[in-house]
């Protein structure tokens, strides 16, 4: 027994001791609210590296908007009384009110955001700035905050969608009677009306919100309550939390919500596709805006020129947004890396999540708002695609639906036409110029009743199935489009 207890006596501090220790602590690491059990100060070139405040103060809004409601919980709890809450939320309006008008006192030792908002509270109203962060943890929290931010976002990102789909249904209800070609392998295929291509792009933006509102519901679930990761020690109502915060729906695994960033990479995700998007529709203004086609000539404003050659006129935004698709690709597949490896439950590697996701969702933030001027204010060379759409062979097809209509079979169709091309390619002549003779010279099967198949109104009119080119077909569209778009947007 004497053994026993003098070893245990071995084993212990003494009083001297832990007083020593505890003041070396107070005197190199009192800034770190985690500093307990450590007894030398953070190095200075960690410090540096291990920040994400430059990157996560921006969140400082959510932040501060999930302690309120984390306050009113633990007094709910009574872990908190109702004046230490009221005096709680007081502080951390002052605290919002010093970062909104950019006069926060931050510090050289500053961590993160969340940090930051507690060293402030602190300092403002004394010890009690140290009960905040009762049953929770900084895992809990930076997802919360993202939750909350990336809610707001994917409303005003919803919003500049709807804002370029309006400028697209502008400029389509001048182009009905329009016609350019359209194009397969960038070859001169059929006539469309302009207003039809223009309404593709509508679509496209269509499933980008959709996919936008999809990916809000997986984003809408609240994590507060999962603590480091196996939830909390004290009495703390979720439910009551969600309902301050507006959130449909709570996490159920303390361990997947605070390790889960799968709204992330599903919001970078659709951010690719919106910036696919945006640099398909780059690639046909560069191509189009071109002297070799100039289809449209592109606003002043939204072009630069040379420093070098006085004529030139470059379409540096749609150049910029397409090469900016590929930084937001790099984006979604960086956090897609990052992810990969992380065993449950938090690791500091997903700190790496905010950086990608506040840039590349900015980049399609911006670059959604500056399409939305240009479309609008885009010029159509009516005399040049009008030139375009009478050459190129475009009614090729036109000509074989007829003979297929006269009885003859496709295939065989098919060729009479190619090879009535090659004779007008050899003779340097259009299908527009050839006559009733030159028809049936190829065939006896042409009669005088295919040369109304040879212009391109009838050509574009013809698909007026639902889904089709035909005017009456993309007139109805654009009425649909034009009452969807009135609506104030929302999801």
């Amino acid at each position: 027994m004497k053994a026993s207890s003098s070893a245990r006596r071995k084993k212990s501090f003494s009083s001297s001791q832990a007083t020593r220790i505890s003041a070396k602590k107070s005197s190199t690491t009192s800034a770190k609210a985690w500093a307990g059990r450590f007894t030398e100060p953070t190095n200075a070139l960690v410090e540096r590296f291990t920040t994400s405040l430059p990157i996560d103060r921006q969140l400082f809004e959510y932040d501060i908007q999930g302690s309120m409601a984390h306050c009113q919980t633990l007094e709910k709890a009574k872990v908190l009384s109702k004046a230490e809450c009221q005096q709680l939320i007081r502080g951390l309006t002052r605290v919002r009110s010093e970062l909104r008008e950019g006069r926060f006192p931050f510090t050289d030792s500053d961590e993160d955001i969340h940090m930051v908002v507690e060293r402030r509270l602190t300092e403002l109203i004394g010890p009690l700035g140290g009960k905040l962060h009762t049953g929770r943890s900084r895992n809990d929290q930076v997802t919360l905050d993202l939750r909350l931010y990336l809610r707001e976002q994917l409303q005003v990102l919803h919003g500049k969608i709807h804002a370029v789909q309006a400028a697209f249904v502008q400029q389509a209800s001048q182009h009905i009677n329009t016609f350019i070609p359209g194009y397969t392998h960038l070859q001169r295929a059929q006539p469309v009306s302009l207003a039809h291509h223009f309404l593709a792009y509508v679509e496209m933006l269509e499933r980008d919100k959709a996919r936008i509102a999809d990916a809000l519901r997986r984003v809408n679930v609240m994590p507060l309550g999962s603590g480091a990761l196996a939830g909390s020690n004290y009495p703390t109502d979720r439910t009551f939390t969600a309902k301050l915060l507006n959130f449909p729906a709570l996490s159920q695994n303390s361990l997947d919500a605070v390790s889960d960033r799968d709204y992330v990479v599903e919001v970078l995700n659709v951010l690719s596709l919106i910036m696919m998007h945006l640099s398909r529709l780059s690639e046909e203004l560069i191509v189009w805006s071109s002297q070799e086609f100039s289809f449209v000539e592109l606003p002043d404003g939204f072009c630069t020129g040379s420093s070098m050659m006085p004529q030139k006129k470059n379409p540096d935004v749609p150049e910029l947004i397409r090469g900016k698709t590929g930084r937001v690709y790099g984006h979604l597949v960086t956090l897609l890396t990052t992810l990969k490896g992380l065993p449950l439950s938090y690791n500091r590697d997903l700190q790496e999540d905010k950086e990608p996701l506040f840039d590349a969702l900015q980049t399609v933030l911006d670059s959604l708002s500056l399409y939305a001027g240009l479309i609008q204010r885009m010029t159509v060379r009516k005399e040049r695609v009008a030139e375009a759409v009478g050459s190129g062979f475009l009614l090729a097809t036109e000509l074989a639906d007829y003979l297929v209509q006269e009885g003859v079979p496709f295939r065989e169709a098919h060729s009479i036409v190619g090879r009535l091309v090659q004779t007008c390619i050899k003779q340097k002549q259009e299908l527009g110029d050839v006559s009733l003779d030159d028809l049936r010279t190829i065939s006896p099967r042409f009669t005088k009743k295919a040369l109304n198949f040879l212009t391109v109104e009838g050509a574009v009119d013809r698909k007026a199935q639902i889904g089709g080119t035909a005017r009456k077909q993309v007139a109805r569209q654009l009425k649909t489009w034009e009452q969807r778009l009135k609506k104030r947007p929302s999801m």
